[in-house]
């Protein structure tokens, strides 16, 4: 566990939030306050880094303690697992309940949000032949397989529907509506909190009660939304959950987590690598073998790196980098910024693409000449309904000139297209 001093040390100060709509002496201010988070960071030093999306950074402080936890299963090995590591193991999952919200015993460990949604989806076992599930086109891909392979497994219908582009509240509400009104067996649905597509966020907690008031169960992912934006479990209202934590949450790769509320559980199938029988619980549903047990040991000093910032603080943060090249970019003739300004439909995530340039090609070619003229690293994505774009994700280490950087790029290129 990481001290005042270390996280100190390592550029985080424990400032109050101020707002963000504040101009002159206070901005300087709070620029300074996350020039010395950005301080605390290793980046690269040949490129404007606006690709945070695959995995998160781990500050300085965090490194160590992993280094540290590394350090100490390498040497200590069975001595350390048989008598006190799974003992700490336990104390780090508490710890993100803790920040979750909920009780330790309805989290477990998974590798990451892929593995904790795999387990859920195919585990589910409500489904009868001739029911229906669904999911949306900004789902994870990953995911869609997984609900896909439900057709032939579970002999379900699968249905996809495309998510709005542009987007509103009302409209992601109406798009769900709509769909479980047309199919009287739908049994589960998926959702994706914060698309990795697009940074679209979808208001989970409506839906949600939607699909609970028609006896719809509901599968989130929040790989990208825990840590990025600021709430807990409780704020969701749903009985299961994937998440990440070596994204947002700045933890070591190798760090993810499954939700399933108690009531919830039976629900969800044992892992057929568990033994039939004997005790039941969350960490059943989940078999992972040996893994890397300094990454969840690291987790605590993740948490109270985050913590020292604050999740209003951290989530303000991402979207002012978002909209401040977000704002110039809408003044860009050609350029079509596709995440909702609504700051309750996004946080640090926004996607683009040029004005009529919806292929995979296209999109690529805008990342390269970003990066190849620009030195600006971002990446396409596809799969929406509507087309590629290129993503832009901003980090805690990014600064105000990088994202104003983007904006003078997307310009240029427009200009001299």
């Amino acid at each position: 566990m990481l001290d005042r001093r270390a996280l100190l040390a390592g550029g985080v100060a424990a400032t109050a939030l101020p707002s963000t709509r504040v101009a002159g002496a206070a901005i300087e201010k709070e620029e300074a306050y996350w020039a010395g988070i950005a301080a605390a960071y290793d980046r690269p030093t040949d490129v404007i880094q606006l690709e945070n999306g695959n995995w998160g950074a781990m500050p300085r402080p965090v490194l160590r303690a992993y280094q540290d936890c590394v350090a100490r299963v390498n040497r200590d090995t069975s001595l350390y697992a048989r008598r006190g590591m799974i003992r700490d193991v336990m104390t780090a999952r508490a710890d993100v309940a803790a920040e979750l919200g909920v009780p330790p015993e309805e989290i477990a460990f998974t590798r990451n949000a892929t593995e904790a949604l795999k387990a859920l989806i195919l585990g589910y076992n409500r489904l009868q032949p001739g029911d229906a599930v669904l999911y949306a086109d900004l789902d994870y891909d990953s995911m869609q397989a997984c609900m896909q392979s439900l057709g032939s497994r579970r002999h379900v219908r699968v249905i996809k529907i495309a998510l709005p582009e542009p987007a509103t509240r009302a409209s992601l509400i109406d798009a769900y509506d709509r769909a479980m009104r047309a199919e009287p067996r739908l049994r589960l649905a998926l959702l994706t909190h914060l698309s990795h597509r697009t940074g679209l966020v979808l208001p989970v907690r409506e839906i949600a009660a939607l699909a609970r008031a028609r006896g719809i169960d509901v599968i989130v992912d929040a790989a990208h939304s825990w840590q990025q934006l600021d709430f807990t479990l409780p704020d969701l209202d749903c009985d299961f959950v994937g998440l990440n934590g070596h994204k947002w949450l700045g933890a070591p790769l190798g760090v993810g987590m499954i939700h399933i509320r108690g009531v919830a559980l039976a629900r969800i199938d044992r892992d057929p690598a568990e033994e039939p029988g004997g005790a039941d619980s969350l960490r059943h549903r989940v078999h992972t073998g040996t893994l890397d047990y300094a990454a969840q040991l690291t987790v605590p000093a993740a948490l109270a790196f985050q913590r020292a910032i604050g999740r209003p603080r951290r989530a303000a943060r991402l979207r002012w980098l978002r909209d401040r090249w977000v704002a110039a970019a809408r003044q860009i003739e050609g350029v079509d910024v596709l995440t909702p300004d609504d700051p309750a439909l996004h946080g640090g995530i926004t996607s683009l693409r040029l004005r009529g340039v919806a292929d995979t090609k296209g999109n690529m070619a805008l990342a390269a000449r970003l990066l190849d003229r620009h030195r600006i690293f971002t990446v396409h994505r596809d799969g929406a309904a509507k087309g590629a774009c290129v993503r832009v994700t901003p980090a805690l280490f990014t600064v105000a000139s990088d994202v104003d950087a983007l904006a003078a790029a997307l310009a240029e290129i427009v200009r001299t297209a």
